[in-house]
């Protein structure tokens, strides 16, 4: 509110909250390095787990960075970029969340503090963006080339990934399935690989141990066959892949049809039945022993079905039609008149089992399977939920390491040289900036400095140790944190993709740098009387509450 010769000027809408300088940014800074400290005891192999639990009384227990800031409610407009954060890092590299939003507070943190020495937010914001465009450049001469058929590389990866979380009792079965499963999916052309990690279907079942997580060169369908006198087992399977239903068809304009006999309705329903005979025996005509139907399957049509000796399962959702379609060679069909036998898919093997309990349908034996099911298992429903996680993580790191075929050591190794590369940088610049990029260079340290603190060792030891063997040129130096011990990484085989860490410390300047350039925060606060649904404010007026 503003006044004019004693008039007050109303320029907001009543109850509207405006935090303005200093305090906006205070605001915003606290908020995002809260959001960092939630997950930090998360971060590394011997991180903690939270356990999360909802309105209703559901309960989720992960060391999952994205997971965790996904169930939980945040109110804070500049906690909720930091969520967006994780969500980025995962939607494009599927791992490397907590160290994202962990490095974000902290680059906020050490912001904040040249902010209170009278460094001007945007000289921070520049310098901040000069040392992330540096870093990129130093990860990608450190990166270490590998061979991308060496599975034991890529079985590193994964086990990096997987080490840490409640799956890691049974990383050689889980680590050998999620190679397995990315190599068979990948797709080579013009000398590099492709992934379509979403190729790779993660099937959950509560039931045996850890270790009977399996994989299927096909896949599996969470329903049962739809009729009792269908056979449970099919070999040498023909396919046939429909996006349409097996029933008659509802006309789309409304009809009404007058019967005024008994003849005519007799010969009315003999038609029907003639309609859905003809569909049955168009599919036996090509030669198809198994049907996967995307949407309804007639109980009449069911029935011919059974008796053509035909394995049926109905309404499968769209995303695993296309995925058997991609696993046995199958065409999606959309009209049976033109199905073909070219048209039908092959696997050796279709059939119906008991997993836990509940049937479910395996696609099995495909020759050259474009998309592949990992069948997950485990003693509970929270330990499943955890594998599942855990796979979905290491299929995406094999997947990058597999496409950009570099990778680089873990134990904050790649961190601490970035950090004394930048030092060397920062002497070089002459403006403000330098203290800028000196405090990115001081922020990615919190990676190690974390590591330590979460695996009970001294962390100021540990990054003097780390800081010394760097500077003696070792790059690959990392903590061992099972050791306690400064080892070369790369040696010991701790190693993840450079997509992981370059998305991250890219992920963590940007959101850094945008919460520092706000500084004026104007929030509609809803009135207490206008709560109630339609009610309007005096004088009639309509009074939504939206951000001016």
């Amino acid at each position: 509110m503003a006044t004019l010769q004693g008039t007050p000027v109303l320029i907001l809408k009543e109850g509207t909250q405006r935090t303005v300088g200093r305090d906006a940014q205070r605001s915003n800074i606290m908020a995002a390095k809260i959001i960092a400290e939630a997950v930090r005891t998360t971060l590394g192999p011997r991180g903690m787990d939270k356990m999360l639990v909802d309105t209703l009384g559901d309960v989720v227990i992960t060391n999952d960075g994205a997971t965790i800031l996904d169930e939980i409610d945040v109110e804070h407009p500049a906690a909720k970029m930091m969520v967006e954060v994780a969500k980025t890092q995962d939607d494009e590299v599927g791992d490397g969340t907590t160290t994202a939003v962990v490095l974000a507070g902290e680059l906020l943190k050490k912001a904040e503090e040249l902010i209170e020495q009278d460094v001007h937010p945007t000289v921070v914001a520049r310098g901040y963006r000069m040392a992330a465009q540096k870093a990129m450049e130093i990860l990608d001469e450190m990166a270490i080339k590998v061979d991308v058929e060496n599975e034991d590389i890529l079985k590193k990866v994964a086990r990096t990934s997987i080490t840490g979380k409640n799956a890691e009792y049974a990383e050689e079965v889980l680590t050998d399935v999620v190679v397995r499963a990315v190599k068979k999916v990948a797709e080579r052309s013009d000398g590099l690989y492709e992934v379509d990690v979403d190729d790779i279907k993660i099937e959950k079942k509560v039931g045996g141990a850890v270790e009977d997580t399996e994989l299927i060169d096909g896949i599996v369908i969470d329903k049962e066959v739809v009729h009792p006198g269908m056979p449970k087992k099919v070999k040498d399977a023909k396919i046939a892949v429909l996006k349409m239903e097996l029933e008659v068809k509802e006309t789309e304009t409304d009809a009404e049809i007058q019967i005024t006999s008994p003849d005519q309705l007799k010969a009315f329903i003999e038609q029907e039945e003639a309609m859905l005979k003809e569909m049955v025996d168009k599919l036996v005509e090509a030669g198809a022993n198994v049907v996967m139907c995307q949407k309804g399957i007639d109980d009449l049509a069911q029935y011919y079905l059974a008796k053509a000796g035909i394995l049926a399962v109905r309404r499968v959702k769209q995303s695993d039609i296309e995925k058997i379609a991609k696993a046995t060679g199958a065409k999606i069909i959309s009209n049976l008149k033109d199905l073909s036998p070219e048209d039908l898919g092959e696997a050796g093997l279709v059939e119906e089992k008991k997993i836990g309990d509940e049937e479910m349908v395996f696609i099995r034996e495909c020759k050259n399977p474009r998309a592949v099911t990992i069948l997950a298992r485990g003693g509970t429903e929270h330990v499943v939920d955890e594998i599942e996680r855990s796979l979905n993580d290491a299929v995406h790191v094999v997947a990058a390491a597999l496409e950009t075929g570099k990778v680089v050591a873990g134990g904050g190794s790649p961190e601490v040289e970035v950090s004394l590369r930048l030092r060397e940088y920062a002497a070089s610049l002459k403006g403000r900036e330098q203290l800028a990029v000196n405090a990115f260079a001081e922020g990615l340290e919190i990676i190690p400095r974390t590591l330590a603190e979460n695996s009970g060792l001294d962390p100021i030891d540990a990054l003097v140790d780390l800081r010394a063997a760097h500077e003696n040129g070792q790059k690959y130096a990392g903590l061992n944190v099972f050791t306690g011990k400064v080892e070369d990484l790369d040696k010991t085989g701790v190693l993840e993709p450079l997509k992981v860490k370059t998305q991250a410390i890219n992920s963590a300047a940007e959101a850094a740098i945008m919460i520092l350039r706000i500084d004026d925060v104007i929030a509609a606060k809803e009135l207490e009387k206008d709560k109630g649904a339609g009610e309007s404010g005096p004088g009639g007026e309509d009074t939504d509450t939206d951000f001016d």
